[in-house]
């Protein structure tokens, strides 16, 4: 199921090899993939995060500069 915009649970099982919901979570988070969790608690992993989504569809975060004159 290429077409869906997130993994399917069994796909986020392959990828933290493991099916237990707990431990998927805690793969996710020490590899620092991004992630949220559904309604049930089991976590989502959108298909353009692991396929190797290109840079600039992200938004940039422009860095903070002060208001105060120097």
């Amino acid at each position: 199921m290429a077409d869906s915009l997130a993994l399917s649970k069994r796909e986020v099982g392959e990828l933290c090899r493991t099916p237990q919901k707990a431990r998927q979570i805690a793969f996710l988070l020490q590899n620092g993939i991004r992630h949220y969790l559904d309604a049930h608690g089991w976590p989502v992993v959108l298909r353009s995060t692991v396929d190797g989504g290109q840079a600039h569809d992200q938004p940039a975060v422009p860095s903070w500069k002060p208001n105060k004159a120097a």
